[in-house]
């Protein structure tokens, strides 16, 4: 079965899509939005079972900090 995934510019498969990810896309927005309704990191971590550091990454925009380009079926 094919399925859309999301690419960056140069043609690099990423968010949920990517073959090494380990959260989803709601997940990441999860956390995004736990942060901005002013929780802690380890607060975070410990709602969404994931890693304080993890929770650090994403919310400074170190990990999971790229919007699609396009998408491509994979």
């Amino acid at each position: 079965m094919r399925r859309q995934v999301a690419i960056n510019e140069i043609g690099q498969r990423i968010g949920e899509g990517h073959p090494q990810a380990r959260y989803s896309d709601g997940e990441v927005l999860m956390v995004l939005t736990l942060r901005d309704d002013g929780m802690s990191y380890s607060q975070i971590g410990r709602k969404v079972d994931m890693p304080k550091s993890t929770v650090a990454s994403i919310c400074q925009g170190r990990r999971r900090c790229q919007r699609p380009a396009g998408f491509k079926e994979v």
